[in-house]
């Protein structure tokens, strides 16, 4: 068969000469110019890019360094943890009255003690190493301690964020250094060893006193140790109330259990009794049932009769050891004869400022301090002391507010602890303004 007649159109072909007089090479000089261009424009999206994604980070992470401070102000931990550094830290609160703490950080976990070990620390608890109760002096591997004893089943019961963080210490809380479980009924807490005893042991006598657990020549509390222990344990219990979150109410302040470490620092602590942790007012079921009971010059109305627990109780009970560390006397003085009624400090303090009576007052001091003690300072702090222990607790001064008189008044006593009584003839034994215990 003969090929099919195949008809191919002409094709234009345009053909571009450079420009006569001019190089070739003026088309590779915009293939230049175009790379840049699109370079210069890959290099702005990816700029910007890079900008939109910090600026997106930084919206989302958190400021960790305001958590942290946020979260040191707030608790002291529930668990416990090792510190990083064994340098003192200061405690940046923004609460009057603390600027002066430091908290110490901790090293390491909680110690578990074995039972052969605090045999040996104790001399298999010689009675002659029996602190007082319960409680024995030890000695392990250098470290003073002091042991307490306690049923198995209360172990579980101490508030282990009061008396030891293991981040921070704070100065004025007894810590908790370790736990000795064992099988049987009985347990050990292992606390820090306050080398001076309780302050119970220095205003009334006790077991610590006689068995010279004590390591003072001193047999009494000078007037600037009394003023110092006061503002130690109001800065425990501002700490307790108003920075630790949930607030923490101890419910059994009492001088037996403020210590003393060699330097007279004060230290609250309760060897384990289970207390109160509470962010609003609750009530307590049954306050017969309550080992604080057993103290009853220590309790608030509220808390006595109601059962209503909140930091005001810890006030209260404040208020009463404050006149104790003035008077030298015990909360409930029992009559000579069998005719006669208690007398209640808190009710002492408030006819002999009524009364106007210095004198009264005067005789009402412990007289351990002889004259050496300020008149003004003594007559401050008892009207304090009776602001604490108003009936209503809305009258009472809270933790920070004691905190910031006391440290006024330390601030100008003077320096001498050898003087003679002083005071203004002109000053009211009642302040007007103490319902807060400004004045």
């Amino acid at each position: 068969p003969s090929e099919p007649n195949l008809h191919f159109p002409e094709t234009s072909i345009l053909i571009i000469s450079a420009p006569k007089g001019k190089p070739r090479m003026w088309n590779v000089g915009v293939y230049i110019a175009l790379t840049i261009a699109i370079f210069g424009a890959i290099i702005a999206v990816a700029a910007a890019a890079v900008v939109f994604v910090i600026r997106l980070k930084r919206k989302e992470k958190p400021n960790l360094s305001s958590i942290d401070s946020d979260m040191e102000l707030q608790q002291l931990g529930f668990s416990v943890r090792k510190a990083a550094s064994d340098k003192k830290v200061s405690f940046e609160g923004s609460q009057e009255g603390l600027d002066h703490v430091h908290l110490t950080p901790r090293k390491g976990l909680l110690e578990l003690y074995t039972i052969e070990e605090l045999k040996k620390a104790t001399e298999d608890f010689n009675p002659g190493n029996q602190i007082e109760g319960k409680v024995y002096h030890g000695r392990l591997n250098g470290k003073n301690m002091a042991i307490k004893l306690i049923k198995t089943e209360h172990v579980s019961n101490v508030e282990v964020r009061l008396f030891s963080d293991a981040t921070h210490q704070h100065p004025n809380i007894i810590r908790l250094l370790g736990t000795c479980v064992t099988e049987g009924s009985s347990s050990f807490l292992v606390f820090e060893y306050a080398k001076n005893g309780s302050l119970k042991d220095w205003l009334h006598g006790g077991l610590a006193m006689k068995n010279q657990f004590i390591a003072s020549c001193y047999c009494f509390l000078t007037w600037k140790q009394r003023l110092r222990i006061s503002r130690d344990v109001a800065v425990a219990l501002q700490y307790m109330h108003q920075v630790m979150n949930p607030s923490y109410i101890h419910r059994n302040i009492k001088s037996k259990n403020i210590f003393l470490d060699e330097d007279f620092n004060a230290k609250v602590g309760d060897f384990g009794i289970r207390n109160s942790s509470v962010e609003d007012e609750t009530k307590y079921p049954d306050v017969s049932t309550n080992p604080a009971t057993r103290n009853l010059g220590y309790l608030a109305p509220e808390y006595l009769h109601q059962g209503v627990v909140s930091p005001a109780v810890d006030i209260f009970a404040f208020g009463v050891v404050l006149l104790e560390i003035l008077s030298g006397k015990t909360p409930i003085t029992r009559p000579d004869n069998k005719g006669g009624t208690n007398v209640w400090l808190s009710e002492k303090i408030k006819a002999i400022l009524v009364s106007e009576n210095k004198d009264e007052l005067r005789q009402w001091m412990d007289c351990a301090l002889g004259e050496n003690y300020w008149f003004d300072t003594a007559l401050t702090m008892a009207n304090l002391a009776r602001a604490c222990t108003e009936e209503d607790p809305c009258l009472r001064p809270n933790a920070g507010e004691i905190v910031e008189k006391l440290s006024r008044l330390m601030d100008e006593s003077p320096e001498d602890e050898h003087m003679l009584i002083c005071e203004s003839s002109c000053k009211p034994l009642v302040n007007s303004s103490t319902n807060n215990s400004s004045e």
